[in-house]
């Protein structure tokens, strides 16, 4: 979620803003491939997660689309995660192959020798403390993974899990019975003091209101205006697996496995500078476990400095805005070329051309959001620290007063059924948004450090 806009009012809404009062493309696709034969494996990598692996692997069993394998990958765990999933599994009749490492490497390069030593069409990336809320939720990124060529990964919606999604998960039959056959094992996290569970709450409460605003209004607009987000969201992810493999072959000659602090940015930005895009499917949800508010700073700074990190490496898709006219012109050939019209005879909406020579000549439409998303991120929390150095009380006041107002009516719009409950969670987590904000001052600073004085380029997840 390295791409939350700071203030309501600005570029990056505008454009969504326009795509939603536009609508998508309304190119029939006519796709080349059929999803019904793809053949889907599910990649779990995992470390030290016993309370959470469980309800991931039986969430999988409830799919309608069933993966051919399931593949554990335990990245040097110290708790009995492989031990209970292994239980699991065999009581399930799931297929599940388990990896073990020693010492940990990471999850990015999880994903990279999966890729590799894997032949599925599809890999779906899972986290281990995500659990698919639909039975259809692999059946939908499928179906529409193949919507087009040039759809290179899908996501659904994420939202936080609370106390109480968990322990409907527990109580349910397979998991309920699995844990009377098997009484040692407790899949119940520490309820901790008051205190933990305080900082739970806020933070389910703070995610649950940005995500929603994030992903039904920003996300929505930028796919009816590009037919993209910027990358997927990394709990629940389906990739075209020869894509990924490509691409990690590209990349791992020049950077290693040192690529950004969050895969799924790096791995998003980099589909984009191909021509690939990155869809979001609004109608399956994955609830995932997040970190407690004292948590929220590493996690702000793992999503915006890879964000920051990812500018860096793809600069020629950053400078896509100033290849606009270039661009148009290059379009415009081409619909008065029948030669080439008479080639395309697979419609694809939102269709470009593939290819890093493309991006470096005329840029993508995507580059837009990129750009305006860095900007953003650059020059809104200067011009607030400006503000409070300069003791300019008032203009902040009003600006502050005025977006918050803005915000909170917009995200109370966007949920009709409730909206008097959630302007009061605007309102109470405005202040977690303007700390987060402030404090991607400090990732901004330490990614300049890293780029500019220490020459640090050891960026990895």
């Amino acid at each position: 979620m390295a791409t939350v806009p700071y203030f309501v009012i600005s570029p990056n809404t505008v454009l969504s803003l326009v795509g939603l009062v536009h609508g998508p493309d309304k190119t029939e696709p006519t796709p080349a491939e059929d999803w019904r034969q793809a053949v889907v494996d599910v990649v779990i990598p995992a470390r030290n997660e016993q309370a959470n692996i469980v309800l991931a692997l039986e969430c999988l069993l409830q799919q309608t689309l069933k993966p051919r394998k399931v593949v554990l990958v335990d990245d040097g765990s110290e708790d009995h995660t492989v031990e209970y999933a292994q239980r699991f599994a065999a009581e399930n009749g799931l297929a599940l192959e388990v990896i073990r490492r020693a010492h940990s490497i990471g999850k990015t390069p999880t994903i990279k020798r999966q890729s590799r030593e894997s032949d599925a069409d599809v890999e779906l990336v899972l986290d281990a403390d995500t659990v698919l809320v639909e039975g259809n939720y692999i059946e939908r990124l499928v179906q529409e993974l193949y919507q087009g060529v040039g759809i290179a990964s899908a996501c659904g919606v994420v939202q936080p899990m609370r106390e109480k999604d968990r322990r409907a998960r527990i109580q349910g039959e397979r998991i309920a019975s699995f844990l009377q056959h098997n009484p040692d094992v407790s899949l119940y996290q520490p309820a901790g003091t008051w205190w933990h569970r305080f900082n739970r709450n806020i933070t389910n409460l703070y995610r649950g209101e940005l995500y929603a605003f994030l992903q039904r209004f920003v996300y929505r607009g930028q796919m009816m205006t590009f037919g993209s987000i910027t990358n997927p969201v990394g709990c629940a992810v389906a990739y075209r697996r020869k894509y990924i493999k490509d691409l990690f072959d590209t990349y791992e000659p020049i950077l290693g496995d040192d690529l950004t602090n969050s895969e799924d940015i790096f791995i998003g930005f980099a589909l984009i500078n191909r021509g690939y895009r990155n869809i979001q499917v609004q109608d399956v949800t994955a609830l995932s476990l997040e970190p407690e508010a004292t948590n929220l700073p590493k996690q702000i700074y793992l999503w915006s400095s890879s964000f920051l990190q990812s500018c860096y490496y793809f600069d020629d898709l950053m400078r896509s805005p100033f290849k606009s006219w270039r661009r148009w012109r290059h379009r415009q050939a081409e619909k008065h070329n029948p030669e080439l019209q008479e080639k395309r005879k697979i419609k694809e909406a939102y269709r470009q051309p593939f290819g890093e020579e493309f991006t470096r000549q005329y840029g993508r439409p995507m580059g837009w959001v990129l750009f305006m998303s860095a900007f953003e991120k650059v020059s809104f929390p200067t011009v607030i620290l400006i503000m409070i150095l300069l003791q300019w009380w008032m203009p902040l006041l009003i600006t502050l007063a005025a977006e918050t107002t803005l915000s909170v009516g917009l995200m109370a719009a966007l949920t009709p059924k409730e909206r008097v409950r959630t302007a009061i969670k605007g309102i109470l987590m405005t202040p977690i948004r303007y700390m987060s904000l402030l404090y991607d001052m400090v990732t901004i600073g330490r990614f300049a450090t890293d780029l500019w004085l220490t020459g640090n380029r050891k960026w990895r997840k």
